[in-house]
């Protein structure tokens, strides 16, 4: 069967963050990094690479380039929160998520189509829930293998997509400079000009083993890409740490019972995805942002590690109603778990019957999500949520595909 490989990369991560978080900067040339003479750009804006500006040039470059240039700091720790939360988009659509660093990422959805619609519709819904989830964008590849979705992937940027198939691949590949492909930096690039290699198509048409012999085992597989031909797997890398999902609402809810039973969804993904990929919590956490921006989380570690919806939703709800009395509008909602393991175990002698009773009802609410969709079952404590809200996660349609 042939695969399914997204590439998702957001478009000037660093730069776009900060234009989000501060207007009197969009559509300015931003460069992230120190200003010093001895300082390094991080990420350029798209308004700052028009004038020859990109990553890891030295500020007094860019300088030089773009002399009306903004240099920002920035902050690492806010790169990180909105990059869990990227991923936390991305894990909801399937668990082989390969990260290549805080901005990007492989995805392979090859066993998700069933449920969410064709790659592409996927890869359309990711940068939907992006954009309304995080206010950026990102550019997706999407092909039959990692070296042709990361080659999409820059084909359209910022904010598109791209689809190579097998059919296309080569009428894409042959015209490109060789060194468009992996591995081929200055030193590989002029060996092969040397023998007369300056395309793909020309590398495509090279004797295998003449290529290993300039190049060794490197040409053999410059070959192999040079043919769209790359059978690397997508590799979880790391075991996750947390899960988590959160929301941010067009407008500010005013309605302290519909930010609970939005809190109720919440529980339930994240439950659900903790039993998805077998592992168990003991910390659960509640995030809240209020019209102002302010930001407050409130955690509580348990006695035991647990998976099941129930519990994690009356420990979430009991953490949100500690500002329940003094409601304030929100602007975001999300529960995270963390101090994730392997093995479970029971909260104490009088817990053991409520809790199989409560993983028995998991189980039946999995299998029937599974067979159905995601939301062809829902509690009726979640009916306060509204669709408009976007808690119906990746589309709409009731059995889970893209809307």
């Amino acid at each position: 069967m042939e695969r399914s490989i997204l590439h998702i990369d957001m478009d000037a991560f660093f730069a776009s963050v900060e234009q989000r978080d501060h207007p009197e900067l969009r559509g300015k040339p931003v460069l992230v990094g120190g200003d010093g003479p001895r300082g390094v750009v991080a990420a350029a804006s798209y308004e700052a690479r028009e004038f020859g500006c990109r990553s890891a040039m030295p500020s007094a470059v860019a300088k030089r380039l773009c002399p009306h240039a903004v240099f920002v700091k920035g902050s690492m720790g806010v790169y990180k929160e909105v990059s869990r939360q990227v991923f936390g988009i991305l894990e909801r659509f399937s668990p082989a998520i390969q990260p290549i660093s805080i901005d990007e990422a492989f995805l392979d959805v090859s066993g998700s189509t069933h449920l969410f619609g064709s790659a592409t519709e996927i890869a359309i819904e990711i940068r939907r829930l992006v954009l309304a989830e995080t206010g950026l964008t990102c550019s997706v590849g999407i092909a039959p293998n990692k070296f042709l979705a990361k080659l999409a992937s820059d084909m359209n940027k910022p904010d598109g997509y791209t689809v190579i198939t097998t059919e296309t691949a080569q009428g894409i590949l042959d015209p490109l400079p060789v060194d468009r492909l992996m591995g081929v930096g200055p030193s590989a690039k002029a060996r092969l000009e040397r023998i007369g290699v300056r395309t793909v198509a020309q590398l495509r048409k090279m004797p295998v083993e003449l290529l290993d012999a300039k190049l060794g085992e490197h040409g053999v597989r410059l070959s192999r890409l040079s043919r769209g031909i790359d059978d690397r797997p997508v590799r979880m890398d790391r075991e996750a740490k947390s899960i988590s999902h959160e929301h941010t609402f067009a407008t500010d809810l005013e309605n302290v019972d519909e930010v609970r039973a939005i809190i109720m969804r919440q529980a339930e993904d994240v439950a659900s995805r903790l039993r998805k990929h077998g592992r168990f919590a003991k910390v659960i956490t509640i995030k809240v942002r209020f019209g102002n921006f302010e930001t407050i989380t409130r955690s509580n570690t348990l006695d035991f590690q647990t998976n099941e919806t129930s519990v994690i939703h009356r420990e979430s709800r009991a953490l949100f109603d500690v500002w329940a009395r003094g409601f304030r509008p929100v602007r975001l909602i999300g529960v995270g778990l963390s101090g994730l393991t392997d093995c479970a175990s029971v909260g104490g002698l009088f817990e053991t019957e409520s809790s199989e009773t409560n993983k028995a009802i998991d189980q039946a609410t999995d299998a029937i999500t599974t067979k159905f969709g995601k939301h062809a079952l829902t509690r009726a404590s979640t009916l306060r949520a509204k669709p408009s809200h976007g808690l119906h996660g990746p589309g709409s349609d009731p059995e889970g595909r893209p809307g």
